[in-house]
Parts: C-alpha cells; sequence; structure tokens
C-alpha cells in the first residue's frame, strides 16, 4: 500500500476519533467526572488520537506538497546518486499535485532536459523510480553508438577517467567515465567498453511525455526499453542528498555524501 495512503488513512482515522469525542462524549464524560469527584481525563484512545493527529497532520503535509525522501537502491544514476543514498524530492517543483489520487491541480513548471525526475513507473504506479530527464514532449531522441542526439543534434561526451564500483555483492565493475553536456546541463555518465553496441534506437516523445534515462547507460532499465513517462505519473524533483549509507566495504555512513546538491551539475 502506497505510504501517502496510509498516512491519509491514519489522518482521517486520528481526526475523526478526536471530532467525535469533542462532539458526542467529551461534554458528558467530564460532568460525570466532575459529579464523582476526580480528576478529567480522556480514553486512551482519545488521548493518542490527540497525540498523534498533528503529527501526522505535519507529516502528511510536508510529503504530499513540500518534501519527500527516498532511498536509491539501485546504481542506475551511479555516478551521481549511489545505492544507499538518501535524496529529498521537490514535490512543487513541477506543480501542486493532490495526495493519493496524484491529480495536479496547479501547474508551476514542467521538467527541464537535465533534471534529475521522481516518477512512478507507468508499468507498475506503486514502484517509484529515479531517471534523469533527456527527451520533452515533441523531441526525437536517438540513440546510437553510446551516443545521445535529441532533435538531430548530438550531446557531446568528453571523457573523464575510470570509474570502479561494485555491482551486485561481488562482481567488481571499471567503467568509462565522461561529462556529458546535455544541451548546457553537463553531468557525469558512465559506459561500460564491454557492453558497447552499434545498434540505433529511434523514439519522438509523445505530448504530456517524458523520456528518461539513467547516467549509469549500461546498466540501467529506462525509456529506452519501456517507454515515456506521462505527466501524470511525475512525483517531483530530486535535489538534495540528505544521508547516505556506503554498502561497499561493509557498510557505513558515506559522510563526503551529506549534502551534495542535485541538479546543479553545471560544470
Amino acid at each position: 500500500m502506497d505510504f501517502s495512503l496510509i498516512l491519509f488513512i491514519a489522518l482521517l482515522v486520528t481526526g475523526a476519533i478526536w471530532l467525535l469525542d469533542g462532539a458526542f462524549f467529551a461534554g458528558k464524560r467530564a460532568v460525570k467526572v466532575q459529579e464523582a469527584g476526580k480528576s478529567p481525563r480522556d480514553p486512551l484512545l482519545v488521548e493518542y488520537a490527540k497525540a498523534f493527529f498533528p503529527v501526522i497532520l505535519i507529516v502528511f503535509v510536508l510529503r504530499s506538497f513540500i518534501a519527500e525522501p527516498f532511498r536509491i537502491p539501485s546504481g542506475s544514476m551511479l555516478p551521481t546518486l549511489n545505492v544507499g543514498d538518501f535524496i529529498l524530492v521537490n514535490k512543487f517543483s513541477y506543480g501542486v499535485r493532490l495526495p493519493v489520487i496524484n491529480q495536479k491541480v496547479v501547474s508551476v513548471s514542467d521538467p527541464k532536459r537535465g533534471d534529475i525526475m521522481v516518477f512512478r513507473f507507468p508499468h507498475d504506479p506503486k514502484m517509484h523510480f529515479v531517471k534523469r530527464v533527456v527527451g520533452l514532449p515533441g523531441d526525437k531522441i536517438e540513440y546510437k553508438s553510446e551516443k545521445l542526439y535529441v532533435n538531430g543534434k548530438v550531446m557531446t561526451q568528453v571523457a573523464d577517467g575510470k570509474y570502479d564500483f561494485k555491482n551486485g555483492v561481488s562482481r567488481n565493475l571499471s567503467l568509462n567515465k565522461f561529462i556529458e553536456d546535455l544541451d548546457n546541463v553537463k553531468h557525469d555518465i558512465l559506459l561500460d567498453p564491454r557492453r558497447a553496441a552499434n545498434n540505433t534506437m529511434k523514439f519522438e516523445v509523445p505530448a504530456g511525455k517524458y523520456f528518461v534515462m539513467g547516467d549509469n547507460r549500461n546498466y540501467s532499465n529506462d525509456s529506452r526499453y519501456w517507454g515515456f513517462v506521462p505527466d501524470s505519473n511525475v512525483v517531483g524533483k530530486a535535489f538534495f542528498i540528505w544521508f547516505s549509507w556506503d554498502w561497499s566495504n561493509g557498510g557505513g555512513v558515506n559522510w563526503s555524501r551529506i549534502g551534495t546538491m542535485l541538479n546543479a551539475q553545471n560544470k
């Protein structure tokens, strides 16, 4: 079950208990307590409802309209996002959406090329993915020989050394690192020379949809394989790493990544 839905149900239940008690039971209970000469005290269920309702309300509003935390479970966005990074997602940068039903009610701005975007996976909306926006509505995207073309223009790649990481439990990989210029948004990408392909993939982005790709190009399940992201599936724009746990070398806090700002990769 979606966590937003769980919060919403908890908010309704605690609020209803508090409201019903105040409307129908609190007054009668106060009279009985006064007649008995005892100190007034709410039933345990009502005490819990009064204590948790404000907390749940604050969390619900923050997660729904301000910022929501997500954990990075895979290496598809390496080297930008590591496995174990905990990110914050701006929930109003692309417009205000009603929680639970995810209906946009106020349009603020649209996703831009180069943004790191969190969205609900089109084929299973219960899953959240994080990828980089590559294609906007109406764009023609071509991926040929490990190079990206947008509307016929190649997105230049500049070699930037090697990047070593552990894929899974024990498989060590050494990939080529490049700085890609995605229409003036420069960011790091990884390419595996052992999986280089000469095939060409072509796409035209429909209206109201987006084409997304992972920065770890050979190890990303993205729009090249399952299609476009509808605007209705957009969750928000990733902007900050607030915590990071390094699963390699036995695990531990990765202090160097905490506080990293995202979507500020212009180099």
